[in-house]
């Protein structure tokens, strides 16, 4: 069987991942989602790797689940056994000490979207388009609300979700649920260059500013800074924070 996922590093620091069924759009079938898994662990185990790219083969980013997998298995335990595995692979996504970038072209829907909405940054080709259509075929798309919800405002979310509606690279920026968007010829140079920048930074405490963000992004206030709190005082004393100040007063001193 090929490789559903392809993965390669271009240039130091900077690993991708590339979906590569194009014939049925890159789908979430349950293949694809444990080819990816595997390719997301053995990136994130890889010392040399800072950032790490999802990008889809092919006319588009990734349709979402394989429908045709989904109506030939109507059976609970397959369903669940799909949706769970793909819900793992999701918040390994955002687990992984490396900051995580999508690299979108052409269509992201469903599970598409969500993997979208997961990743910690995005950016999109112009003809980048966005959806959540399953309401149009009889399906809520409950767990791609989960990212969804947590990247846009919730009413925005909702509209989404509600509607099945198209938007595009354009409003997907303006609603936060991509960073940015560029012309097709120009967006793998403009991820690039974010990963680049990204990866000349000190890779321990990128690590720990994500978790951190993850950890305490739902909760209250109060215990956020809590934990925040703790993750600053590790992150003053690392040797990393001692060099960067030192030569911060010695570049004034001057």
């Amino acid at each position: 069987m090929p490789d559903l996922v392809k993965t390669t590093i271009p240039e130091d620091g900077v690993g991708v991942l590339t979906l590569d069924t194009p014939e049925n759009y890159n789908a979430l079938s349950s293949s694809m989602i444990g080819a990816l898994t595997g390719g997301l662990k053995d990136l994130s185990a890889d010392a040399s790797v800072r950032v790490i790219i999802i990008r889809g083969a092919g006319k588009g980013f990734c349709a979402g689940h394989d429908l045709k997998e989904i109506g030939s298995n109507r059976d609970r335990a397959f369903y669940a056994k799909l949706v769970g595995n793909c819900c793992e692979m999701m918040q390994l996504i955002q687990s992984v000490p490396q900051p995580v970038i999508a690299q979108v072209h052409g269509a992201a829907s469903a599970a598409g979207c969500q993997l979208v909405a997961t990743c910690d940054m995005a950016v999109a080709a112009d003809d980048a388009r966005f959806s959540t259509p399953g309401i149009l075929i009889g399906l809520f798309c409950s767990t791609p609300m989960v990212p969804l919800s947590r990247s846009i405002a919730r009413k925005r979310a909702m509209e989404m979700l509600l509607t099945g509606d198209t938007v595009s690279a354009e409003k997907a920026a303006q609603m936060g649920l991509i960073n940015s968007h560029a012309s097709a010829t120009e967006l793998e140079d403009a991820v690039m260059t974010l990963a680049r920048k990204i990866a000349a930074k000190p890779p321990c405490i990128i690590g720990m500013g994500k978790k951190a963000f993850y950890e305490q992004a739902d909760l209250p206030a109060a215990e956020a800074y809590r934990r925040t709190a703790d993750v600053m005082v590790e992150n003053l004393l690392a040797d990393e924070a001692h060099e960067g100040i030192g030569g911060f007063l010695q570049r004034k001193r001057l």
